[in-house]
């Protein structure tokens, strides 16, 4: 079954297709009260030596919840038999079967463990919402680092909007900005609070499976479906991570198999001809063995918006394959596996003036593997040892010009862990290689390899207050040897009230790739010369309030990083040449969050405000960031029923933003973005209907993307500083086979 929406003239059909959305929703009530998936709900009150347990984790089914101040979680779920599971640290899990015949409630006492208890002591790793891209992984609410946490549900919604990619999850989270660095074939990469996209590393539980540094399509070659959680850590991470976190760290958890055969597939397609295609499956493998497996689909036509021979969405045709297995040996003992696959083919260009023809493309083929295993070692000591390979080849055509080349990534890490009375401690080596080899293009081939050693140490001296000191030594065989520290701290005054501080440097490696480079390739590149790493200062204020149903937080961020690699022009631009720019790139600025939620209700409001500013090599003195907006806004709302559906609208503000280069303007305009979800579940089937930029803003209502003529280093675009697809809807349907 495949909803597929096609509108050739636009017009008032999307509102009324949303509308009819809408009713599909609404509609079935009656209906429903006949069939024996009517929702109930289910409340577990969850106790320990006779008082209530906040905290816990209850899982039930494929839902999870944490119980609150009373110790209590509920759940709406269809009639039927639940696996439970009930899990706190220091207690002995439960798990049991559960009927829900109707409306049950169901009362839970947790035996407490003695410490060093095998099954669950102080160094096992925790289960639920727990932070890993930390080291510690500690509870969120416990973490002295200011760490952004995407659950579960919020990735389901925005699978919803884009099945095939992690961009718009990523782009509509407080502090990060996916910013387009190819309109020609729609690369992109993440802002972390302002900064360039290539210092932002990207990992998949906590393995560099994407590559070292990730490059500008990676983001588009991810499906969500089989994410558990996303992570943010923001501001220079390289004491965690090294040479590629210098922005900050985006970590993708992936999602576990359940106690049961889960089974899902959704099929999707859009008004601007996507098309999307993803099977997830997961279970048991025996006692100790489980399973997820990912398989997607995903194509896209060629999509001229504007009508002017150019194509603003490229097309593109990939196929995603993703195996993982699960072990858990008991005692403190688990493992992951994985694998991966991606092939893809995109094509772009179009028309230029003239009337000539300039086509772009690109193919990539990437094959990766990784695991992650944990082993509690004498009761108290927990062992971590991560491993990663990825091959990726890529055939790139700019026009008559075709570079082809080769990336490889390895990696190999460990660390022990160890609690000394207030004292949680870790110490660890890493290897890192990162290898490309070019076919066609000379003088650009490298091969770095990268020894490090790193420590931690979190000190609890107090209930309210928290310290954590991270450093990292990284010897790089290019470009010398770093230090890298980080220290944060978490006061808790008072009830409901935190505070966090943290400030840490980084260092960013150079390579040929820029986001200027994968626009327009390598062959007007001079080779590399007398370049050096890139260092960062970073520091963060942040104060957060929790009140029944409220959540409120506000962060003051500052950056600076010195000898930022620019790209200049020589001979009137026809050749390119990496440089070290004298002097620093100072970017800082606020966050707000917001968050309210009652019963099925959910509510969000962010701002940003960033003030960013570089050295202008060409006219001397300073200049504004280009593509950084000065204010960016959203609020977004949303209603949620397992057993029925969900509808939300979101609303999104970006403010002016400078720009380089571009013969139409100096500065962008503003700009709103209003998009509406609707999904309705109908037995084991959930369709959805999702609006996107309902206003149709978008770059070229307001100007060419086009330029006049080609620009001397050979694009024949300006930046994309506003959305280029314009509205559009898709909609499809969730089967549980």
């Amino acid at each position: 079954m495949l909803l597929a929406l096609r509108l050739p003239g636009g017009g008032r059909r999307p509102f009324v297709l949303l509308a009819a959305g809408l009713m599909l929703l609404l509609s079935g009530r009656a209906a429903d009260a006949q069939q024996d998936t009517a929702p109930v709900q289910v409340t577990i009150s969850v106790r320990s030596a006779g008082a209530p347990l906040p905290g816990a984790t209850v899982r039930l089914g494929g839902s999870t919840a944490v119980t609150g101040s009373a110790g209590t979680a509920v759940f709406r779920v269809p009639r039927g038999t639940y696996p439970l599971r009930v899990e706190h640290e220091g207690h002995r899990p439960l798990r049991r079967s559960l009927p829900a015949p109707g409306d049950t409630q169901l009362n839970v006492a947790l035996e407490p463990l003695p410490h060093g208890d095998g099954e669950h002591g102080h160094a096992e790793e925790l289960e639920g919402i727990v932070v890993t891209a930390t080291r510690s992984e500690q509870r969120i609410e416990d973490v002295p680092v200011r760490v952004e946490v995407l659950g579960r549900e919020e990735v389901e919604e925005k699978m919803l909007m884009t099945p095939g990619d992690i961009a718009m999850m990523l782009n509509e989270t407080s502090g990060l900005r996916v910013q387009t660095t190819s309109p020609s074939l729609g690369g992109a990469g993440v802002r972390v609070q302002g900064l360039r996209g290539r210092y932002t590393q990207i990992l998949s539980d906590g393995l560099p499976l994407y590559g070292g540094q990730s490059g500008a399509l990676g983001l588009l070659q991810i499906p969500p479906m089989d994410l558990g959680q996303v992570e943010v850590v923001k501001g220079a991470a390289s004491a965690l991570y090294g040479a590629s976190a210098l922005g900050g760290v985006v970590n993708l958890v992936s999602r576990r198999p359940a106690d049961e055969p889960d089974r899902e597939l959704l099929l999707n397609a859009s008004t601007l001809g996507g098309a999307d295609a993803v099977l997830w499956s997961s279970g048991p493998l025996g006692e100790r063995w489980g399973y997820t497996f990912l398989g997607s689909g995903h194509r896209q036509g060629r999509a001229d918006v504007d009508d002017d021979g150019w194509a603003d969405l490229p097309a593109y045709r990939r196929a995603v394959l993703r195996p993982r297995l699960f072990w858990n040996g008991g005692e403190g003992r688990s493992a992951l596996f994985t694998v991966g696959a991606t092939a893809e083919e995109r094509d772009g260009g179009g028309r230029v003036p003239g009337g000539a023809a300039f086509a772009e493309a690109l193919e990539t083929a990437r094959l990766d593997g990784g695991t992650v295993g944990r082993f509690l070692l004498a009761g108290d000591r927990l062992l971590t040892v991560r491993g990663s390979g990825m091959v990726q080849r890529h055939a790139h055509r700019f026009g008559g010009v075709r570079e082809r080349d080769l990336h490889a990534t390895w990696f190999a890490e460990a660390a022990l862990g160890g609690a000394s009375g207030a004292h949680t401690w870790v110490v660890g080596a890493a290897l890192q290689r990162e290898s490309y080899d070019a076919r066609d293009v000379a003088g650009f081939d490298y091969a770095f390899t990268v020894p490090a050693l790193f420590a931690q140490d979190d000190f609890r001296p107090a209930e309210w207050l928290a310290l954590t000191a991270s450093a990292r030594l990284d010897a790089h065989s290019e470009y010398g040897t770093f230090f890298s520290p980080r220290v944060s701290a978490l006061l808790r005054p008072v009830e409901g009230w935190s505070l966090r501080a943290s400030a840490g440097t980084g260092f960013f490696a150079p390579t040929p790739f820029t986001e200027e480079t994968e626009a327009v390739g390598l062959a007007r590149l001079q080779p590399l010369e007398d370049l050096r790493a890139e260092r960062a200062r970073t520091a963060s204020l942040d104060l957060g309030r929790t009140a029944g149903e409220w959540e409120l937080n506000a962060t003051l961020f500052g950056s600076v990083v010195d000898a930022a690699v620019q790209l200049r022009g020589l001979d009137g631009g026809s050749v390119l040449r990496l440089e070290n720019v004298p002097g620093a790139t100072r970017t800082w600025g606020t966050e707000l969050l917001a968050r309210w939620h009652r019963g099925p209700l959910h509510a969000t409001a962010t701002h940003a405000w960033i003030h960013s500013t570089e050295p202008d090599p060409e006219r001397g003195g300073r200049r504004d960031a280009a593509l950084v907006p000065r204010h960016a806004a959203g609020v977004v709302g949303m209603w949620e029923d397992e057993g029925n559906g969900r509808v939300g609208v979101e609303v999104y503000y970006t403010g002016r933003q400078a720009l380089e280069d571009n013969p139409y303007r100096a500065e962008s305009r503003r700009y709103v973005v209003v998009g509406m979800l609707v999904e309705r579940r109908v037995g084991r089937a959930r369709v959805f209907l999702n609006a996107e930029n309902l206003g149709d803003a978008r770059q070229t209502r307001w100007d060419p993307l086009l330029l006049p003529a080609r620009s001397a280093e050979g694009r024949w675009t300006t930046d994309a500083w506003a959305p280029l697809e314009g509205r559009t809807l898709n909609g499809g349907v969730r089967l549980e086979l």
